[in-house]
């Protein structure tokens, strides 16, 4: 079988599942795990905001937006040329990846299917319908993963719970949305601002001093812990001024903001920062 993945997330999942040798083309973006940067890249991005700030960055991103301009670019004749059995999509987010609707049209009378998870169990039922769209058993992958979520609330289930705020960006600040306060959920951390099973929205610094958390988990979408915490240091005023006890910093690129496997990661890290609080 031959796969085109235009989904980080799709293109771990696929791995996990043991398919990795059936892609032969993936995304700019498909980092994880290392013998994803070996396949041919078939997308780009419109903007350079390598070293632009969270805050120029949200100004560049609502621009490309208001003028209906795509902040990727897909060679779809490359796509045909590969011919694919199956091209993996995602509706979730315009932002984030690339989106179906973007491609559809080029890519007519391929098979395509459109990954969409807006929660944990979501993400566990892409998985497996990612595996039998490609005729291979989700049982073993998905049975370790709930495992592990198991395990996670086992232990979560015996301590007090914990106030905290998950932030998805930072200026302007970005509640946890989508599947992430389902984690927060499981890891003991009740968050006042998180938005279960939608997308994040803009808030106030003024909303998360008075949410008044004893832990803030700070995790930029698309962002590694090194620029993350960079980010972090630019608004370190307003975290003081929210009297926050503890501060976490994690990679968002590579575990929160992907609904792929590594959200069990995700869960296991912050199971972990809200039992040293």
């Amino acid at each position: 079988m031959r796969i085109v993945s235009l989904l980080p997330s799709a293109t771990e999942s696929l791995f996990a599942l043991g398919l990795g040798k059936s892609l032969v083309a993936v995304t700019h973006e498909c980092d994880y795990p290392p013998e994803a940067a070996s396949l041919p890249v078939v997308t780009r991005s419109t903007l350079r905001l390598e070293t632009t700030n969270s805050a120029g960055i949200e100004v560049a991103v609502w621009a490309a937006a208001t003028a209906g301009q795509s902040l990727y670019a897909v060679d779809t004749d490359a796509i045909r040329a590969l011919e694919p059995d199956l091209v993996v999509a995602q509706d979730v987010c315009r932002v984030c990846a690339v989106s179906a609707d973007q491609v559809m049209r080029d890519l007519v009378g391929m098979r395509l299917i459109r990954q969409h998870p807006h929660s944990l169990e979501d993400v566990l039922a892409d998985i497996e319908e990612l595996a039998m769209e490609c005729a291979v058993d989700p049982g073993p992958l998905v049975r370790r993963l709930r495992d592990r979520i198991d395990k996670v609330a086992q232990v979560t289930s015996r301590r007090p719970r914990l106030r905290g705020v998950f932030l998805e960006w930072l200026d302007p600040p970005y509640p946890a949305g989508h599947w992430t306060p389902d984690l927060l959920e499981l890891a003991g951390i009740d968050d006042p601002l998180a938005r279960a099973g939608v997308p994040s929205v803009p808030i106030r610094w003024e909303d998360v001093v008075e949410a008044r958390p004893d832990l803030l988990v700070i995790a930029p979408c698309g962002f590694d812990k090194d620029r993350a915490e960079r980010e972090a240091a630019v608004i370190a005023p307003f975290i003081k001024s929210a009297g926050i006890s503890r501060v976490v910093i994690f990679d968002g690129s590579a575990y929160f903001n992907r609904p792929g496997p590594r959200l069990i990661d995700s869960l296991e890290l912050l199971a972990q920062a809200a039992g040293e609080s």
